[in-house]
């Protein structure tokens, strides 16, 4: 018979950021991976869910609709992904026995908290992406009880375009940067949250919600100060400015920090200092 390691696990939505960094990293820990993009797993197709889960120990599911401000005008082919997918993708787990990660966001909470959102802080979602990712995750944990949901918030890593990448652009076409001060969260590393994920599918940890972001908080303005900091340039150089100056189609929470128990008292070690994430992958892309 051969030998699977940690077991086989299914990573939906292969061709996004957070699984460019989450597939090497399950490998790493000895789990034997197949990677699923959009034209391999419809997850509004239920049958394709139940054929594409079969045989795995572990999915972990990815695959999302992230388009923010189009969600605002068409809220169905938001929640077709986000709620039905996910709901699709619960239930072929459920079926075939396999444990599920399933990967949510802050925009489950109404951005107005001044303390660390905790996990189970009542949802109240103020968009149409925060409703149909909350959506997700009520039908996850009602189909599958062997279910993680992770949230996560203001991802950044080198499987595509991010806010961190964006500013070393802006940083050689201009002098000065303008970047909001008044939107406060956790810049998270891919590859720390997909550490994250790996450490709490080996511990086994208890079934429910968690938050998988950077420890501490920041503004954007202070994360782009950081940036250019990290790469030996003028912070100066990065002007505030209010979110009132960019209105946009949806409304950006205000605060999305997110608290990290219960993980320490499960034994799954949370992520560490926002910063040093931004230092490691600006390392790992400038090297």
């Amino acid at each position: 018979m051969m030998d699977t390691g940690a077991g086989r696990v299914l990573v939906t939505g292969a061709g996004g950021m957070l699984a460019h960094d989450l597939v090497p990293a399950l490998r790493a820990a000895d789990w034997v991976v197949t990677a699923l993009g959009r034209s391999d797993l419809d997850i509004t197709d239920p049958a394709q869910c139940v054929a594409g889960v079969e045989g795995h120990d572990l999915v972990v599911n990815t695959a999302a609709y992230t388009a923010v401000d189009a969600a605002e005008t068409d809220e169905a082919a938001a929640f077709a992904v986000n709620a039905v997918g996910a709901a699709n993708v619960a239930r072929a787990c459920a079926s075939a026995g396999a444990r599920l990660v399933h990967i949510s966001t802050d925009y489950v909470f109404d951005g107005l908290a001044t303390d660390p959102y905790a996990v189970d802080h009542p949802m109240a979602p103020s968009s149409a992406y925060g409703r149909t990712k909350a959506s997700g995750e009520w039908a996850v944990r009602a189909l599958h009880p062997r279910s993680w949901v992770v949230r996560t918030a203001w991802l950044y890593g080198a499987g595509g375009p991010n806010f961190v990448s964006t500013m070393l652009e802006l940083a050689v076409e201009r002098e000065l940067v303008t970047v909001v001060a008044d939107q406060i969260g956790q810049p998270t590393w891919t590859s720390d949250l997909s550490a994250l994920v790996t450490r709490l599918a080996a511990a086994d940890a208890a079934p429910g919600v968690y938050h998988g972001t950077a420890s501490g908080y920041t503004s954007w303005h202070g994360l782009a100060q950081a940036v250019f900091q990290e790469v030996g340039l003028d912070p100066e150089r990065v002007q505030k400015t209010t979110t009132s100056q960019y209105p946009r189609p949806a409304p950006r929470p205000a605060w999305s920090v997110l608290a990290h128990e219960p993980l320490p008292d499960r034994g799954v070690m949370p992520i560490g200092d926002w910063r040093e994430g931004v230092r490691k992958y600006l390392r790992q892309t400038r090297a």
